[in-house]
């Protein structure tokens, strides 16, 4: 029996552990050594554990796309009611319903083309070669032939190809913001970790996609494929579900009602027409085919959908990428955010915010890597003389290059002078980068300093020196060392300290007091360095110089940095606070840097709960708390998506932000999912709704404010075109129950759904918004668009419109108000005088409806606080509406089209007079509705 047939891979208490095991173990369970495996052993582990590649199913097809455009119930009404009027002779009809059907497919098809990509963007994330030992020689590989037990070598640039465990290192630095979020680089070492230690602290192992920053190392892959930490990552991405928003739900069960709603109608007339009238099969016939036209809003999915890219494109202005329309509509529900911190809540730019020299301590001001600050003490500035020795070290004991970025042919100015220009950028470790900066506020160029003391030797940092010397010539001649590093590493390396230029006995009260020092600055979440100097370098170590250099130094001072939270941050948690929409942060910092920007941009508490924490609770006792948690620090990507769920689970709408592969599952799984455009991986832009295109907080306030306004717009017109249809439904049926026919024919109502009032509903999706858009409670998940409120106001103003219009048609048709009596004349002595008939009677009533819209927009607008000037692309489509029918009134084109007369202007005063009452008996209306309804 071989060595690979023996082999048996024992799974451990838990599934990831690797890192808590002596590496003996390790080699055990994997049945490898620090040599690695045989050729044969490789290709036989290969065959049984599969290929070191990310599992993906196929995306959804083109063609599948394309169906799905037609699952919306609304969409079958329309598609069977063009059906329908084709089939009846009335082509035209079914032509312009088609015509909508076809933009609504076309323009979805189009949003959602590439929405289902990320898996396929997770598999191009594999690396393509690996250099492994194997059979004792190092041998390059293609990664997807990587198999556990294989030893494997990285050094700078490197792509990591597998999860693996750490044998050798030599001052290596991992940046494995992809997996973590987290964008500081992670030193690495040798040795064992406890078991509950969170996946951001596991120094002594490596992980698959992320990136080698500096130095190299040796490990043995004991997790590949689907089974390292960013393949669970995937599953879990696959596993998501796929879920409708409340509005695409409440769009696919309004169009159920209406189409149920329309067979009942028709049913219902019919049978009267048929068993208690006399009028022929063909003529019910043609009614019930008025009828079911006026029932369905055709204009609605087109105004829906254009409104909600009107939205997403207002939004895009403002930094937010909205990938699926409809998710514009959830924002507005959305009563939790959780975001994380680094670049969102801060501004991922490390900066010194305070300075221990000369025994004081000072504040420095300025943020990010803007060179403008002042030093200041106790409030007052200081000569930036008090602190320029440290600041000296900071810059020269530093490997921070400078640099320029190319900068986009529409940014900044377009002289000619400036072709080819770029940004002033830093290149290199965050931490220098802030120290390079601090220097440059305190006067010191790098150039000149550089020139002045030119570097001669290095003493390069490792994670176990905790520390870096460099070797300088001073503008003297002299030779002098600086070093930087962990303050207690620095500290105990230092027998005196520099107090206004003379140097003192570095004591052991000294000493207690810079440790109290640098624990202070610890506990306010700085990250803390120590600096000092060496002025007599000796001969031998000037050229080569190691670790003997580093003793009797001289302590130069501390200096204290921060990620500080960007300014507008507070501001805009504040405005979700007053909005309803509570905000977490989940984040993979440590838990007193968690808290200390937490108490910085204001949230609501700072109770603070880590990975391990996590892991020793039990999903009910989570549930319990996780509403009065605010803080989670130290989390793993399974926490992050057991939290979402668990707040999903008590009935919360959240919104999940997430920049790293590690984010994707639980972006994905979020009702609102977001993505951070600039730092952000291709796998969690792919997995989310919308994607921030500054990685900025306050665009997710704003965009939470933007998609309130739209779902306020969504129900306006979704109100002012129900009311409409419902208007005119109750004048067919009434009419033909009346005995009167059809008091309007199916074209002149598809003209006024289509047309009269689709454009100005349309224009209602650019309504500005309510001025206390963002001081409501969230929406309830399971409150739709239409609410008892709204119900009240389609069956209201149905009813009134009919009252209004019906007595007009009566009156045009026959010359009297009632058959038979002529209530004009009786009552008021006066008859029309002029030719009645169908025709006329039917294009008063048509022309009514439309005149009528004017006062339906301003009653839907009303209580959101809008006056009918306060758009004016509505005041524009109003025009338009009233300019087209009158082109329809007056042309022989239109008038042949829709079977209308001219009208008179006997006509437009009767219609006017309808048209005041129908303003009054809405304005009471509205008062009533007030008194027994929410004002939305």
């Amino acid at each position: 029996m071989s060595r690979t047939e023996q082999y048996e891979r024992t799974e451990p208490a838990s599934d990831h552990d690797w890192h808590s095991r002596s590496l003996e173990d390790v080699y055990s369970d994997l049945d490898t050594s620090a040599q690695g495996l045989d050729s044969s052993d490789a290709r036989e582990r290969l065959e049984r554990e599969g290929p070191n590649e990310i599992e993906a199913e196929e995306g959804i097809s083109p063609l599948q796309i394309l169906i799905d455009q037609y699952k919306p119930a609304l969409i079958w009404v329309l598609i069977v009611a063009a059906a329908v009027m084709a089939f009846v002779g009335h082509t035209i009809d079914a032509g312009v319903i088609a015509g909508v059907v076809i933009f609504i497919t076309i323009f979805g098809f189009l949003q959602d083309y590439r929405a289902e990509q990320s898996i396929q963007a997770l598999k191009e994330m594999s690396t393509t070669y690996a250099l492994v030992r194997r059979g004792g020689e190092k041998t390059e590989i293609d990664a997807v032939n990587v198999v556990p037990g294989d030893v494997i070598f990285v050094e700078s640039g490197d792509i990591v190809p597998a999860d693996a465990r750490l044998i050798e290192e030599s001052n290596l630095s991992v940046d494995e913001a992809a997996l973590t979020g987290e964008s500081v680089g992670v030193s690495k070492e040798v040795g064992e970790v406890d078991t509950e230690t969170s996946l951001a602290e596991r120094e002594n192992m490596l992980y698959k996609d992320t990136v080698v920053e500096r130095g190299s190392g040796t490990a043995v892959v004991v997790e590949t494929g689907p089974e390292s930490e960013i393949g669970q990552i995937a599953t879990a991405l696959e596993e998501a579900e796929e879920r409708d928003t409340p509005f695409q739900a409440e769009m696919d069960r309004l169009g159920k009602l209406i189409a149920l709603g329309v067979i009942g109608i028709v049913s219902i007339i019919a049978i009267t027409e048929l068993v208690i009238g006399d009028t022929p099969p063909l003529q019910v016939f043609l009614t019930a085919v008025g009828i079911a036209v006026s029932a369905v809003p055709e204009g609605l999915p087109a105004v829906v959908t254009l409104s909600l890219a009107l939205g997403a494109r207002r939004m895009a202005d403002q930094n937010a990428l909205v990938r699926r329309l409809p998710i514009v509509e959830a924002l507005g529900s959305v009563d939790v955010i959780c975001t994380d911190k680094t670049g969102t809540l801060t501004e991922e730019e490390m900066t010194v915010q305070r300075i221990v020299a000369n025994r004081e301590t000072y504040e420095v001001t300025g943020t990010g890597y803007d060179t403008e600050g002042e030093f200041l003490q106790d409030d007052t500035p200081v000569d930036s003389d008090r602190v320029a020795e440290v600041m000296r070290c900071g810059m020269l004991c530093n490997n921070v290059d400078v640099g320029t970025r190319e900068r986009d042919a529409d940014d900044g100015d377009s002289d000619a002078g400036d072709a080819g220009a770029g940004e002033r950028t830093y290149l290199g470790d965050p931490t220098e980068i802030a120290l390079f900066v601090a220097a440059q506020k305190a006067g010191f160029d790098h150039d000149e300093l550089d020139e002045a003391y030119p570097r001669l030797g290095e003493v390069d940092f490792t994670s176990a020196r905790k520390r870096m010397t460099t070797v300088h010539e001073t503008p003297d001649g002299e030779t002098v060392a600086y070093m930087k590093g962990a303050p207690e590493t620095v500290i105990e390396r230092c027998d005196r300290e520099l107090v206004d230029g003379e140097f003192v006995d570095l004591t052991d009260e000294r000493r207690q007091e810079l440790e109290a020092q640098n624990e202070s600055f610890g506990e306010d979440a700085l990250r803390v360095m120590g600096f000092a100097y060496r002025p007599d370098v000796p001969e031998s170590q000037v050229q080569d110089p190691d670790e003997d250099l580093e003793q009797e130094m001289v302590f130069l001072g501390l200096q204290g940095m921060l990620d500080p939270p960007r300014p507008e941050v507070p501001g805009a948690i504040e405005g979700c606070l007053d909005a309803g929409i509570n905000v977490v942060m989940i984040t993979g910092d440590n838990a007193v840097t968690a808290r200390a920007v937490g108490k910085e941009v204001g949230l609501r508490s700072t109770r603070v709960v880590t990975g391990p924490e996590l892991e020793e609770i039990s999903d009910e006792e989570l549930r319990e708390i996780v509403d009065d948690v605010d803080i989670f620090a130290r989390t793993s990507p399974d926490h992050k998506t057991r939290i979402l769920k668990t707040l999903q689970a008590k009935g919360h709408t959240v919104g999940m932000t997430g920049d790293g592969v590690n984010d994707a599952p639980a972006v994905k799984n979020a009702d609102v999912g977001i993505a951070m455009g600039i730092r952000g991986t291709d796998v969690t832009e792919q997995a989310s709704d919308i994607v921030l295109l500054d990685d900025n907080f306050a665009t997710i306030r704003d965009a939470v404010k933007g998609g309130r306004r739209i779902f306020d717009n969504v129900r306006k017109f979704v109100n002012y075109l129900l009311s409409g249809n419902g208007g005119e439904v109750t004048m067919i049926f009434t009419g033909t129950l009346a005995g009167l026919g059809l008091v309007i024919t199916p074209i002149q109502v598809l003209w006024i759904n289509v047309v009269t009032d689709g454009i100005p509903a349309l224009t209602m999706g650019v309504d500005p918004a309510a001025d206390d858009v963002m001081e409501r409670e969230p929406r309830p998940p399971d409150e739709g668009v239409i609410t008892e409120r709204i119900v009240t106001s389609i069956v209201g103003i149905a009813i009134f419109m009919t009252v209004c219009l019906l007595p007009l048609f009566t009156l045009n048709f026959y010359g009297e108000l009632i058959p038979g009596y002529d209530v004009t004349g009786a009552v008021f002595g006066w008859s029309p005088g002029y030719e009645v008939g169908r025709e006329l009677a039917q294009t008063i009533v048509f022309t009514g409806f439309v005149v009528f819209e004017i006062v339906r927009i301003q009653a839907v607008r009303f209580r959101y606080g809008l006056g009918l000037f306060s758009n004016n692309w509505l005041v524009a489509a109003v025009g338009v509406a009233i300019t087209l029918q009158l082109l329809v009134l007056y042309t022989p084109t239109g008038q042949l089209l829709f079977d209308v007369e001219p009208l008179a202007l006997v006509h437009w005063a009767q219609i006017g007079v309808a048209a005041v009452v129908f303003a009054l008996l809405m304005a009471v209306f509205v008062k009533v509705q007030d008194r027994y309804f929410d004002r939305y």
